[in-house]
C-alpha cells in the first residue's frame, strides 16, 4: 500500500520540475535496467496490460517532444484559406497559434474540460478543412470563453514523467482515437471494435456517451472472445461506477464510468452489490429531467422542436423504467441466478479492491503553500490493491485492462494527477524483474477532449457522396458513416445532430513500454484503438496458436490501421545511447497551482505574424516549437505511391494511389490517403475539397477529377499519408503531358534506401525538366526531354536516412514528392523536423 509520503512525493512530480531535462523516475530507470533475454521478441511476453486514460490530444501533450510529428512538422497541411494549420481563426477573425499552458504557474489544470461531444468534434473537423477549432472548442465557462484554450499545450517542464516515459520506450505519433466524438464510444472501440449493435449499415449507432452509459449494450465484446478461447483476462478498478460513492469519494475512488463493460448486458453488472444505490440515484436524476422536459414541451410553440423534446422525454422515461426493472432483481439475488460462465465474465470484468478495508475511504492531508496552510483529500486505501496483489503473486492474466478513478484519469475536469497513476503502474510492474521481462504495457487515451491537434484525420468517405473519397473493393464505407437522421432517431436535438464519418477522430498519445520497445523510439504507422485489439489477436495466434478475432472491426479499419507489431524490436543485447538518465528533484505540486492566475501568455496574431508563420512555421517566433534532435524511428511496412497527371484528352486529372505489397510481402500495410483539391471554381466550398481513399495492401485506386473544377490558375492537388508522405501536383490543363513514376531502388531482395524517378514526355513537344531537392541537400539536375523520351534520376538518400523531398518542374507544371523510403530497416525520425538538415 502506498503511504501518504509516497503519494505526496509522486504528486509533486505531476506539475513539473525545474531544470527537468535530466529527470527520470525510479520506475522508468528500473524498467530500463531489467534486460530481456538476448534474441527475445514480444512473443516471449506473457502479459499485456492496457491503460486508457482520458481526453488529451497528441499535440496538447507531446507537440514539443523531439523527433515526433509535432509543432515543427514540415509537411503540415495548409488550411483552405492558405494559412498554416497552426494558425486557427475564429469566425470573428481572431487568429491564434499553439501556445504553452504552464502547469506550475497558472491555474490551467483546474479550468475544466473543453467541448468534445459529437457535434463539436465534427464541427472542428469541418468536412476535412480542419479549420474551426477556435469556435467549436470554446470553453463553456463564461470566465474562460475568450481564452483560446484549445490551442494550449504542455512541454517537458510541465509533464516530466510522460516525456521521460516516451524517451525510455516507444511513442506512437500517428495514433488516432477511433471515433470523432467523446469518451464512451471510443472506449467501446477499445473493448469491442465498434459502436454498432450489428455490423450492418441499418444498425443502430451509439455515438454519444449518453447513448451508452446507461447500459443495455448487446453486441459481443472482445473479452468474451478471450473467455471463449480460454485466454485469461481481467479488468481492474478500485470501484465501479455502479456504486454508492458520490461527490469527492466518487472522484477519487470509483472508475469514472470508464470500464465500458458495465454497459454490456453480458456482464450482468446488476449483480454488483453497489448497483442498487447507483440506480436509485440515477432514477432521481432522470425524474428531475423528466419534469423539466414536460414543462419545456408544454411551453414549446415549434412543432419540430416539440417533437425533438418528446423524443428526449421518451428516452428519459425509458431510462427510469429500465433502472426500476433492474432494481427488482439486482444484487445477490441476481448473482445467484447467474450461470458459471456468466459469473466468470462478471468476476473478470469487475475486479475491485473489496479486500482492502479502506477502498471506500479518503483521508485528509495538510501541507504548506508558501506560508498558507492548506488541506486536500487523497485515498486512504491502495487503489491498486488487487492489481498489485496479482502482480506480486505472479498471477497476472494474459490480458489486463486498468481503469483509473476520475481524479487519476488525466481528464481535464480534474487536476492532472494522472501521472502518479501511470507511475504507480510502472512501479508495480517493474518491482519484480521476472514480471517486467514478460510484460507489454500499452498507455493510450480515449479522445482529445477539445484540444487542438494539427494532423488531419484519416476518415471514412461518405458512400452517398463520391467526392468525399473511396475505398478498395470489398470495403463497405457505410459501416463507418452516420447521418443526422440516425442521431435524431436517438433523441439528439436537431441543433446538435451531425452527419459525418464515425472515425477516425483526432490524434491521441500512445506509449508502448516493454523490454522490446526500449530506447526512446517513435513509431509513425497509422493506428487507432482497434489496433490494440488487432495486436492482441496477433499475439494470441502466434504465441498460443488460438484464433481470437474481433469480428466487429470493420474492413475499412483493418485496411488502413496497423496492429502495433511494427513498434516492437528483437532485443539484441545492446544499450541505446540515452541522454535523459540524470536525476532532478521533484518540485511544486498540482494542488498549489489551484491558487494561481489563469494562463494569459497567448495573443491574437496580427497579419504580419500570420504571414511570418506561413512563410516558415519551423522558424517563426510566433508559434510553438519542438525540442531539437531526432529519435530512432521504427521500420514501417509501407510501400506507398501517389502519382498522377492529366488524361490524354486533357479533360481530367487521374491520381494513382497505391499501397504496394512487393517489398514487405504478407506484412505489407494498406494505407489511407487524404487528397485535397485547391483552387476550385466553387466559391461555396471556399475553393477547397477534401477526400480520403482507403487502399488495401497490394491495391491501387485511380480517382479522377474533372479539370473543369479548377479555376484559371490551374489544378492544385495535394496528397497526404502517414509519416510525412506527401505529393503535390500543380499545373495548367493544357500543359505538355509528363508522366512521372517513383520507384524504390532494389538491390537483390531488398531496397537500397534510394529512390528512382522516371519521367516520360508523352507530348509532341520538347519539355524542359528540372529535378531539384527541396529539403535534404541533394543535388539538382536539368534536362530537355524530346517527345516520347524517358529520363531516370536516382536520388541518393543515405545522408538523409531515407527521407526525401524533391520537386519536378517544367514550364507549366510543378510536382513535389516527399516521404521516407521504407526498407524494412529502422531509421531515424525526420531530420527536417529536428532542424538537422
Amino acid at each position: 500500500m502506498q503511504t501518504r509520503r509516497d503519494f505526496l512525493k509522486l504528486a509533486a512530480m505531476l506539475s513539473g520540475a525545474s531544470t527537468i531535462s535530466g529527470f527520470v523516475p525510479d520506475s522508468i530507470q528500473r524498467a530500463y535496467a531489467i534486460e530481456p533475454e538476448p534474441g527475445s521478441t514480444f512473443l516471449d511476453a506473457e502479459h499485456i496490460v492496457i491503460l486508457m486514460q482520458e481526453n488529451r490530444s497528441f499535440d496538447h501533450a507531446f507537440g514539443t517532444l523531439r523527433g515526433v510529428r509535432g509543432f515543427d512538422d514540415p509537411r503540415a497541411v495548409r488550411l483552405p484559406n492558405g494559412n498554416s494549420v497552426f494558425v486557427q481563426t475564429s469566425q470573428a477573425g481572431a487568429s491564434y497559434a499553439p501556445w504553452r499552458l504552464d502547469i506550475r504557474d497558472s491555474r490551467i489544470t483546474w479550468m475544466g474540460s473543453l467541448p468534445h461531444s459529437r457535434n463539436s468534434q465534427v464541427d472542428a473537423w469541418n468536412e476535412g478543412r480542419h479549420d474551426a477549432w477556435i469556435d467549436a472548442k470554446r470553453s463553456g465557462k463564461s470566465e474562460y470563453a475568450d481564452v483560446p484554450m484549445t490551442m494550449g499545450h504542455y512541454t517537458r517542464e510541465d509533464l516530466p514523467f510522460y516525456y521521460a516515459l516516451a524517451d525510455a520506450f516507444t511513442v506512437c505519433d500517428q495514433h488516432y482515437c477511433s471515433v470523432m466524438t467523446s469518451t464512451s464510444p471510443n472506449r467501446c472501440f477499445l473493448w469491442t471494435g465498434t459502436i454498432r449493435d450489428r455490423q450492418s449499415v441499418d444498425s443502430q449507432v451509439f455515438i454519444r456517451n449518453e447513448e451508452i452509459d446507461d447500459g443495455g449494450m448487446v453486441w459481443k465484446t472482445f473479452p468474451e472472445r478471450l473467455q471463449e478461447a480460454g485466454i485469461s483476462w481481467k479488468s481492474y478498478q478500485n470501484e465501479l461506477t455502479r456504486s454508492p460513492l458520490t461527490g469527492e469519494r466518487d472522484a477519487w475512488l470509483s472508475n469514472f464510468g470508464d470500464n465500458i463493460l458495465e454497459c454490456f448486458t453480458a456482464y450482468n453488472v446488476e449483480a454488483y452489490p453497489g448497483f442498487a444505490a447507483a440506480a436509485e440515484r440515477w432514477i432521481a436524476e432522470s425524474s428531475r429531467e423528466i419534469q423539466k422536459l414536460e414543462a419545456s414541451i408544454a411551453a414549446e410553440t415549434s412543432p419540430s422542436e416539440a417533437a425533438s423534446l418528446r423524443t428526449r422525454l421518451k428516452a428519459e422515461q425509458n431510462r427510469v423504467e429500465n433502472f426500476r426493472s433492474a432494481l427488482a432483481q439486482c444484487g445477490n439475488e441476481r448473482y445467484q441466478r447467474l450461470t458459471g460462465e456468466q459469473r466468470a465474465l462478471f468476476h473478470a470484468a469487475f475486479v475491485t479492491n473489496t479486500d482492502d478495508p479502506d477502498y471506500h475511504t479518503l483521508q485528509e492531508l495538510q501541507f504548506d503553500d508558501a506560508g498558507t496552510p492548506r488541506t486536500m483529500k487523497v485515498p486512504r486505501g491502495d487503489i491498486f490493491h488487487q492489481f498489485r496483489k496479482d502482480v506480486e503473486a505472479g498471477s497476472l492474466a494474459t490480458v489486463s485492462w486498468l481503469t483509473a478513478p476520475e481524479n487519476f484519469s488525466d481528464h481535464p475536469t480534474s487536476p492532472w494527477y494522472g501521472a502518479w497513476y501511470v507511475s504507480e503502474v510502472m512501479d508495480i510492474l517493474t518491482k519484480n524483474p521476472e514480471v517486467w521481462k514478460k510484460t507489454i504495457f500499452i498507455l493510450t487515451y480515449d479522445e482529445n477532449d477539445g484540444y487542438f491537434d494539427h494532423a488531419h484525420s484519416f476518415v471514412a468517405a461518405d458512400p452517398k457522396r463520391p467526392e468525399t473519397g473511396g475505398a478498395s473493393a470489398g470495403i463497405d464505407m457505410g459501416i463507418e458513416y452516420t447521418y443526422v437522421e440516425d442521431e435524431l432517431a436517438q433523441g439528439v436535438e436537431r441543433k446538435y445532430a451531425r452527419s459525418g464519418p464515425i472515425g477516425m477522430g483526432f490524434r491521441v498519445p500512445m506509449i508502448i513500454a516493454s523490454p522490446w520497445t526500449r530506447g526512446g523510439w517513435v513509431n509513425s504507422q497509422l493506428f487507432d484503438h482497434t489496433s490494440s485489439l488487432m495486436f492482441v489477436e496477433n499475439f494470441i495466434e502466434r504465441k498460443y496458436g488460438k484464433t481470437v478475432k474481433e469480428e466487429n472491426i470493420s474492413a475499412w479499419r483493418r485496411a488502413v490501421a496497423g496492429d502495433l507489431t511494427s513498434a516492437f524490436r528483437r532485443y539484441d543485447g545492446r544499450e541505446p545511447d540515452l541522454d535523459f538518465l540524470n536525476r532532478d528533484r521533484f518540485v511544486i505540486g498540482i494542488e498549489q497551482a489551484h491558487y494561481k492566475e489563469i494562463p494569459s501568455n497567448y495573443w491574437k496574431l496580427s497579419a504580419q505574424e500570420i504571414d511570418d508563420i506561413n512563410r516558415g512555421p519551423q522558424h517563426s517566433s510566433f508559434t510553438s516549437h519542438q525540442e531539437p534532435g531526432t529519435r530512432p524511428s521504427c521500420a514501417l511496412p509501407y510501400e506507398l505511391y501517389a502519382e498522377g497527371c492529366p488524361t490524354s484528352d486533357g479533360t481530367q486529372f487521374e491520381l494513382r494511389l497505391t499501397a504496394g505489397n512487393k517489398v514487405h510481402g504478407d506484412n505489407a500495410a494498406g494505407a489511407a490517403f487524404n487528397v485535397y483539391l485547391r483552387n476550385l471554381k466553387d466559391a461555396a466550398s471556399g475553393g477547397f475539397q477534401s477526400a480520403t481513399y482507403a487502399v488495401k495492401a497490394g491495391d491501387t485506386l485511380r480517382p479522377r477529377f474533372p479539370l473543369s473544377l479548377f479555376g484559371n490558375a490551374g489544378y492544385s492537388i495535394e496528397v497526404h499519408a502517414p509519416n510525412g508522405f506527401y505529393r503535390l501536383f500543380t499545373g495548367a490543363p493544357a500543359s505538355p503531358h509528363l508522366q512521372i513514376q517513383t520507384e524504390y531502388e532494389r538491390k537483390g531482395a531488398g531496397l537500397t534506401g534510394n529512390i528512382l524517378v522516371r519521367m516520360h514526355n508523352t507530348s509532341t513537344k520538347p519539355v524542359n525538366v528540372t529535378v531539384a531537392e527541396a529539403s535534404y541537400r541533394t543535388d539538382s539536375k536539368r534536362k530537355t526531354l524530346r517527345p516520347d523520351e524517358t529520363w531516370s534520376r536516382r536520388l541518393h538518400l543515405r545522408g538523409s536516412h531515407g527521407w526525401y523531398d524533391f520537386t519536378v518542374k517544367t514550364e507549366a507544371t510543378a510536382l513535389r514528392f516527399a516521404g521516407r523510403v521504407e526498407t524494412g530497416r529502422p531509421s531515424i525520425s525526420d531530420p527536417l523536423i529536428a532542424g538537422a538538415v
